[in-house]
This record gives C-alpha cells, sequence and structure tokens, in this order.
C-alpha cells in the first residue's frame, strides 16, 4: 500500500507553523474554549484530554488548534487540556470536565490503562467518550478516531525496503515507540509485513528491535547507539517509529560521520522531520493530515450528543480490535501518506508548512532544486 497523493489538509494559523517549526508548544495545559463571534457554543461543550508536549509538538501545535476549529464548526465549545505526560493530572482534568457535565469527553491517552479508568468514570456519569488517536485496550469508548496505524507501519517498512533494494543483506535496527502505546504496537505490525519476509529471505537482516519507554527521544538515541556500537559501528538502515526518534539517531550517525549515509524512516512529517529529508538525512516520513482526524472526532462528537447512533456508525465504518477488552471497536481510520525528498513540495503547497519557515539556511538550495518557495 504504497501512497502517494497527499489528501487535502486546511492550512494551519501561521502562528501555529512557526511553534511547530520551533518545536515549542503554547497554552501547554490550560483551557481552550472556541467561543467568539460567528459560531460555537450553541450545543454545550466538549472535553478534550491530550497526552504531553514532550515527544512530539503535534499535540499543541496541531491538534489543539484543529480540534477548536472542528469543534467550533459543529457548534460546541471546546475546553482542550494537556496532562503533560502525567497520568495523574490527566485523572484529575478528566474528573473536572467529567463533573462539569461535559457533552463527551474525547480522549487522546497517555496510556491504556489511564485512558481506560477516565473512560470508565464518564460512562458511569453518562457521558460519550471518543478515543482519539491511540486505542485504549481494555476500555469502554464505542467509537474511536484515528489513522490506519497499520497502514502507517507499512509506508515506513515500504520507504526502507525501497532504499535499500539494493543492498542485499543490510543490516537494520529498529527503534519502536512506547510499548504501552497502541499505536506502537500497530506501527510495528505493518513494518512487518514489509520487513520481515525481507529478514527471512535473507535480502535484509535485523540486528535488533527495540521498544523506548514514554517515546523518550534521548533515551531512543541511546539505545540505538549502544546497539551501534555493539554491532561494530555498522548499520545500514534505521526504522524510526517517529520523527523524533529519528532526529535522535541522525545525531548518532552524525558522530559517527554515518548520517545521509543510512537511510532512516519517520513519521508525523514534522519541520524537523521534512528538513532532515530535505539534508539527506532522513529517508521519508509519514504524513497523517490531523485536520482530518479532528474533523472526523467533531463530526463523530456531533451524532452522539445527538443520540443519533446510526449517524454515528455511519462515520465509523471500519472496525479495530481491543486485544485486551476482546472487543470490536466502531472507528474512523483515516488514510497516511509516504513523504520522501520528491514528496515535500506536496506537503508544503497544500498548507501544512510554510516554504519561509522550512527552506531557511542549510536545507535553501534543496527547496530551491524542488521548486519550494
Amino acid at each position: 500500500m504504497r501512497t502517494k497523493a497527499l489528501g487535502v489538509v486546511a492550512v494551519a494559523l501561521a502562528g501555529l507553523l512557526t511553534m511547530t517549526a520551533c518545536g515549542s508548544n503554547s497554552s501547554s495545559g490550560s483551557s481552550s474554549s472556541s467561543g467568539g463571534s460567528g459560531g460555537g457554543g450553541g450545543n454545550g461543550t466538549v472535553g478534550v484530554i491530550l497526552p504531553e508536549t514532550a515527544t512530539s509538538a503535534r499535540w499543541e501545535g496541531f491538534d489543539r488548534p484543529m480540534l477548536q476549529k472542528a469543534f467550533k464548526a459543529q457548534g460546541f465549545d471546546a475546553d482542550i487540556q494537556n496532562a503533560q505526560g502525567d497520568v495523574q493530572k490527566f485523572s484529575s482534568l478528566a474528573d473536572g470536565m467529567i463533573a462539569k457535565g461535559v457533552k463527551v469527553l474525547v480522549i487522546a491517552s497517555i496510556n491504556s490503562e489511564v485512558g481506560t479508568a477516565v473512560a470508565n468514570k464518564a460512562k458511569k456519569a453518562g457521558i460519550p467518550t471518543i478515543d482519539y488517536d491511540r486505542l485504549n485496550l481494555g476500555g469502554s469508548s464505542d467509537y474511536y478516531v484515528s489513522f490506519d496505524n497499520v497502514g502507517v507501519g507499512q509506508l515506513q517498512g515500504q520507504g526502507l525496503a525501497t532504499a535499500l533494494k539494493d543492498n542485499r543483506g543490510a543490516q537494520v535496527i529498529e527503534i519502536e515507540g512506547a510499548p504501552t502505546d497502541n499505536n506502537a504496537t500497530l506501527f510495528h505490525d505493518g513494518q512487518e509485513k514489509v520487513l520481515k519476509p525481507l529478514y527471512d529471505s535473507g535480502a535484509l537482516k535485523l540486528v535488533h528491535s527495540q521498544p523506548i519507554d514514554e517515546w523518550d527521544n534521548q533515551k531512543g538515541g541511546q539505545v540505538f547507539e549502544q546497539l551501534l556500537t555493539g554491532n561494530g559501528g555498522k548499520v545500514d538502515g534505521v526504522v524510526a517509529a517517529n520523527d523524533g526518534l529519528a532526529g535522535a539517531i541522525i545525531t548518532v550517525l552524525k558522530k559517527n560521520g554515518l548520517n545521509g549515509k543510512v537511510p532512516v524512516t519517520g513519521q508525523d512529517a514534522t519541520a524537523d522531520g521534512l528538513r532532515a529529508i530535505l539534508r539527506g538525512d532522513q529517508y521519508m516520513t509519514v504524513f497523517k493530515p490531523i485536520q482530518d482526524e479532528a474533523d472526523a472526532a467533531a463530526k463523530l462528537a456531533a451524532a452522539l450528543v445527538k443520540g443519533d447512533k446510526a449517524g454515528a456508525d455511519a462515520l465509523a465504518t471500519a472496525v479495530s480490535k481491543d486485544t485486551k477488552g476482546n472487543r470490536d471497536v466502531k472507528s474512523v481510520l483515516l488514510t497516511p501518506h509516504l513523504v520522501t525528498k520528491a514528496e515535500v513540495k506536496q506537503v508544503v503547497d497544500q498548507g501544512y508548512i510554510k516554504a519561509s519557515e522550512l527552506c531557511s539556511g542549510d536545507v535553501s538550495a534543496a527547496c530551491g532544486q524542488l521548486g519550494i518557495s
């Protein structure tokens, strides 16, 4: 499943793009309502809990404003809070929203345990919940909105396989996401669909595959360096589960004079990841149009508030398996897109990041060659 055509993405606000390019996050942990002239609020308030900011700029840089915009379009205020990676804070934020009587609770959980506990509390209070981006295994949410995360992994595997196609027996190190994040499991499952047959045939050689607790970029870099050293400083390709881990890996490769020589995968199409691709240090990333995800969550929430189960089911046409709860969860699963150097311009052209914010410093020449302006 190699997808080259990029989906339509709403243009992000200029300030949003600046935050993402710098990897910074504003209003962390603060509430955010969609009030203002011309809409919002008429149907009540939806609560949204985001997980953290330490490992990815997406949550504050993209999800927050895009969810706010999407819920406003559906006639809701959005109380959006960020737990900053703290499970106790995640739980207390949920308690506050439940006590306030939000119409729907949207959960982008830190892990399945806290996500499940929060969903169960909301259910007792009669508040519908939606698992957002990450499915809570063993949970009670009736709906789930995300991307095809097995598909994300397949794109990563295909990207690496393409980069190494002329290097039989190439040695690969895999640096995966948090073992407590079901998405990380799905990414790896997708990678395996592509890479395991190549490992089995000897076309590629797996040195080691290591999940990284809490998606910790610094730890990911340290683990990669240890694996590289243990393999005699030899590696031909690296599966990195997201752009943050890819950046840490590239730092290690630079120390060893290997950057630009070893293809590295990624995910999220962050500003740093796209720059690394333009430099030639990262081979590919996976682009997920977050506005589409936010819009789907808002439409689903609107149907649940109206008690329109048929309408909700019409939106959630896919099914995700909760392996812990042994249940099928009705899902909206959106299409991810592979981005190599040749596709970076398409991301810019569709408003995901501005050329002026991407094409500075040492990547300006690459932007010129690709017609990015």
